[in-house]
This record gives structure tokens, sequence and C-alpha cells, in this order.
């Protein structure tokens, strides 16, 4: 079968690799129909993420067909339509039952990570029974995909994590497909301002598009400055960070209200400082995690009812063949005008 491999940072390619197998009893093979590239793949190329060994296959995103299933798999059969969620789960540990699939002693972020991944024809799928969902006959399998990863990324560690509410002020460092996704879910909770602040004016103007009541470019550098303007001095009750490097996490820190929330969403491939010298009596809080998608399942209610539509954030459409191609397109943003690329196998 065609897959992305891995072959260390700054290599991938394209090339022929043995069809994945059952392994364990619990395990489901999916034949990819479409997956996509998010933000974590191009931190991994850039070696932000040294567990991934070279010879990976890439990708913990997509939507596909069970092409067969473990003795031990119950809810599902060959032939059926399943959403992989990028993260896996035995149900059973005790991270499991707190809800912390992230840290499922036997699963959490496996796919693209600890095993190959999902941007090949086929992938190999552990605990299958509580690492997949169905697929309703009449969906939209692209936007889906969206549902694989970076809207309950947004929602879970921006929008839960940051306590966003009802009249509250939020900021969004960073309006790429995760600053994005935080944006259109924020909204499920009526804050009375959300702000994203980014480089780029044409993710600015997405962002307006998407709902937000205000835009800063942080071009010049006075992007915490532009934001206390526009809360009168006081900064923001949530300040969710969508980027993972140094100086959007200082920007956070700069504009957080007192009493308000930094939520990290970003994946951070180098220290930050934290400068407690004034943040110490502000009663803030700062939170950090990795996607349990615990909350997948609702937001997926949600798409079937037409009250969030993840297919806004697709921009640009590849074949798996195409699949450097897109890399390309997915890395070069600022010029592709790139949010999420869909590769269809």
């Amino acid at each position: 079968m065609k897959a992305l491999v891995y072959g260390g940072p700054g290599r991938k390619t394209l090339e022929e690799r043995p069809m994945p197998t059952l392994k364990d009893a619990t395990d489901a093979i999916v034949r990819i129909t479409k997956t996509t590239i998010c933000g974590t793949d191009l931190h991994i190329l850039k070696g932000d993420v040294p567990t991934v060994a070279p010879g990976t296959v890439l990708g913990h995103e997509g939507v596909g067909v069970i092409e067969s299933v473990g003795a031990g798999v119950t809810t599902f059969k060959p032939g059926d339509r399943v959403l992989i969620s990028c993260i896996t789960s035995c149900g059973k540990c005790e991270f499991c039952r707190k809800g912390m699939y992230s840290h499922c002693t036997t699963g959490g972020w496996q796919l693209g990570h600890l095993i190959d991944g999902t941007q090949a024809e086929y992938v190999r799928v552990p605990h299958a029974d509580t690492s997949l969902y169905p697929i309703p006959a009449d969906a939209d399998e692209e936007a889906l995909v969206m549902l694989s990863d970076i809207l309950p990324t947004g929602f879970e560690c921006g929008v839960l994590n940051g306590k966003v509410q009802p009249g509250s002020t939020v900021a969004i460092v960073g309006a790429g497909p995760v600053g994005l996704a935080a944006l259109l879910t924020a909204q499920f909770y009526s804050p009375a301002r959300i702000i994203v602040v980014d480089l780029d004016d044409n993710r600015l103007e997405v962002a307006t598009r998407f709902g937000a009541t205000d835009v800063v470019n942080s071009a010049d550098g006075k992007a915490a400055d532009a934001v206390k303007a526009l809360t009168d001095g006081r900064g923001v009750d949530t300040a969710i960070e969508a980027v993972g490097i140094p100086a959007t996490f200082g920007v956070c820190e700069n504009i957080v209200a007192a009493g308000g929330t930094i939520a990290n969403v970003g994946v951070h491939g180098a220290k930050v400082d934290l400068h407690l010298e004034t943040l110490w009596a502000h009663n803030i809080s700062i939170t950090t995690r990795l996607v349990d998608t615990a909350t997948t399942g609702m937001l997926l209610k949600t798409v079937q009812s037409k009250k969030l539509d993840p297919s806004v954030l697709i921009t640009h459409r590849f074949s798996l063949d195409q699949a450097l191609d897109a890399y390309e397109t997915f890395a070069a943003a600022a010029s592709s005008k790139a949010l999420k690329v869909i590769i269809s196998a």
C-alpha cells in the first residue's frame, strides 16, 4: 500500500509499505477514504516530537471503511463506515475511567506517533470498539475528518479548559486550524467578545467570517497592547494559546485578566518563560491538555444537526499520490492560504 513515511526531522517520503494486519483481538483494519495533515505533523517533521521514530507512517485523523476486525471487536464489522479518533482508548484503565483517554495506559496518542498512522491506504486501529465512531449514511466524510482531532482539540483544550462563559471575553492567539476550531466552538457559550490574534491577514479575515468580533495582526510585536486597548486595559477572561511557540505563550501571559485562564493548546517544542514575577498575585489559572476526544460524540451530533459546519475549514484537496504536494501546500499556508487539506486515499 502507499503511505507517507517519516524519515527523521525534515524528511518524509511517499512509499510502498506492507498492509497492516490484525495484532490484537481488539484491533480493526480500516481502509482510509479521507485523511488530512495536522499542525502536529509539521511539529514532528521539525523534530519537536522526538518520540516519533523514523519509519513511522504519519497521520492521526481520517475516515474510512472497516476491512477486518479482531475476534474481540463487538461494535463494528467489515463494511462499516467509521470516523477514526486521534486518541485510542481501552475504556477500562484508571485514566480512561477518569475520562482522560489521552493517557490510556495501552492507548492514548498512538496513531502517527508510536504506531503507523492514517496517511496511508490502510491503518490498524487498536481498541477499535472505543476508538472508532460510526458514520451516518448521509454524512459528509470530508467534514467529519475535522472531528478526528482539531475540533475536539480546540473545544476541549481551549474552550472547556479555558472556562469560556456567556458574556466573557476570549482571545485566541493563533488563527490556524486549531485556533479556528476553538473560535467555532467557543460560540457554543456566547462569549461577549472573541478577539483573534495572528500574523496572517488572510487567516484574520477568515476568523472574522467565522465569528471573531475583533482581530489583531501581531506582526508589529504589539499584540498585547492592542488587546489591552480593546478591553479598556483589563485583559481577557480566557487566553487560548493555539500556536506552540514562546512568543505566543508570552502574549497570553500579557493579556490575561486578573482571575482569568490561560488555556494552552499549542504543541511546544521549546521551553517558555513563565513570568510569575508579574502573575503571582493575579489569581490566574494555566491549563494544559492533550485532547481526550471525550466530546467527539457530542460534536458529531452538532454536525449532524447542522449546528456546526466543519467543512468551512477545508481549503485544498489532494489524492494520496499527491501527499508530498499536500504537505508543501499546508506548510506554506501564508502563501497558499491553506487551512485544512483533505487527502483522498
